[in-house]
């Protein structure tokens, strides 16, 4: 699964995101708006209006959101479905 973290330099709530993706071991692509004007506007233009923005598949969102970042870890897990839901899996 890809999760792109588009942040600003010195936002806090991006450093809280990325810091707390990689607690729960997550691995992420981070890209720094400030060096990408256009790839900016388009974030601006979907209606994304703060920063951090998460695109993960199914799920994304902006700002600092920790109860979507342990969402997105238990579809790793395979402990919820997209919707939400948990699933009927169970450890072997």
């Amino acid at each position: 699964m890809t999760i792109t973290v588009f942040t600003t330099p010195q936002s806090p709530q991006c450093e809280a995101t990325v810091d707390q993706f990689a607690r729960l071991g997550i691995d992420i692509h981070t890209v720094d708006l400030a060096g990408n004007p256009t790839t900016f506007e388009q974030i601006r233009r979907a209606g994304y209006d703060q920063v951090p923005v998460v695109i993960a598949p199914d799920l994304s969102w902006s700002g600092y959101r920790p109860d979507l970042i342990h969402e997105l870890a238990r579809r790793i897990d395979g402990t919820s479905t997209p919707d939400g839901y948990a699933s009927d899996r169970r450890p072997a």
